[in-house]
């Protein structure tokens, strides 16, 4: 069984979904994670009831891990988790600006005494500046940094369907401490690391951001793509919507004998280059148009695959409920066992055995 981080302790005072994230891949990798809850829990419990009345959110962020209730606000359970701290390799905390050090827990007094110690701390803007102090979650970070502009059909702003800044936020957070880990292997002394959603998602879109700075600041698209053309949802005659991406040269040229049956529009000066297609973005997905208004689906699909061009379908949850791709592993609940999504990583092609999803037990704790 793959598990690379198991000895390794990892104490997290967490809750939602970006903390989270990390300190799952780290219990899926082996690490013994346990999770410090409010007398309450963790606010996720209760964002919904979607996995055999436990919530979704927390059923897939959550599992293999230890859950600990504690009452930071009593001296006595203050206590026990320095005392745990001291011997604790990972620290994950994305408590609001400050909360930290209010409960009496100095990161820089818990490094002296734990030199091993790598601690991560998640935040909204930073831990400086004007804006530590104010609230962020996903979809506010998605509007503040400009990614809701950029994203939905031309009328509206959107936002990204799933919590893209936590999921982004923890993925970062996730590598950060491996890389810290490793770090520590060589110097034998841990670091303390900040991530902040803003920073994440500023650096996510920083291709967005040079081309606005450029003077081409992007325009709301929908399921178009604002730097290549042909590539967006087409319908056809009979069938659902198909969506068609032409990435160079080489395929287009392939689009144009195969779908197109007429080669001499590769070499028009209008559709020559993907610069052209884009300046002529209209002219470019009109030719794509009328030619499958006349095909099926299945006849546009088995003609994409004889040019050798990339395409899907437009599902919806059902087509990826009922994916012949979606590779699912089953995890334990206090309701009963759920079936999720398996991690997307596969290590020498073995199934991953992940751990139970913890249950709120005040009583054992």
């Amino acid at each position: 069984m793959h598990q690379p981080l198991k000895g390794l302790k990892v104490l997290a005072l967490e809750q939602a979904v970006a903390a989270p994230f990390a300190t799952a891949r780290m219990a899926d990798a082996g690490a013994e994670v346990t999770k410090i809850e409010r007398p309450e829990g963790d606010f996720a419990r209760g964002y919904d009831n979607a996995a055999n009345g436990l919530s979704s959110y927390f059923v897939w962020l959550n599992r293999g891990k230890k859950s600990v209730v504690l009452d930071l606000t009593q001296e006595n359970d203050r206590s026990k988790l320095e005392q745990e701290l001291k011997t604790t390799d990972i620290f994950i905390q994305n408590l609001r600006y400050g909360v930290i050090s209010k409960l009496g827990f100095d990161l820089e007094y818990l490094h002296e005494v734990n030199p091993k110690l790598i601690s991560c701390s998640l935040s909204g803007f930073g831990q400086k500046g004007s804006m530590v102090n104010r609230k962020a979650y996903d979809l506010l970070i998605q509007a503040e940094t400009g990614l809701a502009s950029i994203t939905g059909g031309v009328e509206d702003a959107a936002r990204v369907g799933i919590s893209i800044v936590d999921i982004a936020t923890g993925s970062t957070a996730y590598s950060a401490c491996l890389e810290a880990l490793i770090q520590r292997g060589v110097s034998g002394k841990g670091t303390r690391i900040e991530v902040s959603l803003f920073d994440v998602m500023a650096e996510w879109l920083t291709v967005p951001l040079l081309n606005h700075e450029a003077g081409k600041t992007p325009k709301r698209m929908g399921l178009a793509h604002p730097s290549i053309a042909p590539y967006g949802v087409f319908k056809t005659k009979v069938g659902p919507d198909i969506l068609i991406a032409v990435q160079s040269e080489r395929e287009w040229f392939n689009f144009c004998k195969v779908i197109l049956s007429d080669t001499s529009i590769a070499g028009d000066k209008k559709y020559s280059s993907n610069i052209a297609r884009v300046s002529n973005r209209a002219q470019t997905d009109k030719l794509v148009t009328d030619v499958l208004a006349e095909l099926t689906t299945e006849e546009a699909i088995e003609k994409l695959q004889l040019a050798d061009i990339a395409f899907a379908l437009l599902n919806d949850m059902e087509g990826l409920s009922t994916h012949p791709c979606l590779r699912r592993i089953k995890i334990k609940t206090e309701n009963g066992p759920i079936l999720i999504p398996a991690p997307s990583a596969i290590f020498d092609g073995a199934k991953p055995v992940l751990g139970d999803v913890p249950s709120l037990n005040i009583e054992d704790n």
